[in-house]
């Protein structure tokens, strides 16, 4: 009983955890955006260059942000015996 209590506490702080690090994920994603908006302030070929370049940045982060959080999140299941059995 115990151990699946403790179990169970390390998955909600395993979620949590990733849960955490999706948002500063996209707080990231939201600040590179932002910035990618003050740049059209600049000349038309400036800042069509900037949004696609931020639009790759925020791709990219985008992508990076959602592997981290699945490996972390099978690292856990793992740890837990809750991956999924490979054949």
């Amino acid at each position: 009983m115990s151990s699946q209590f403790n179990a169970g506490q390390d998955r909600a702080h395993a979620q949590a955890a990733t849960e955490q690090f999706v948002d500063s994920a996209k707080d990231t994603a939201s600040t590179a955006h932002d910035k990618a908006h003050d740049a059209l302030g600049h000349s038309q070929g400036q800042a069509q260059q900037s949004k696609e370049e931020n639009a790759t940045f925020l791709q990219q982060t985008a992508e990076s942000a959602a592997n981290m959080a699945q490996g972390a999140l099978d690292g856990v299941k793992n740890t837990l015996g809750m991956g999924e059995q490979k054949k």
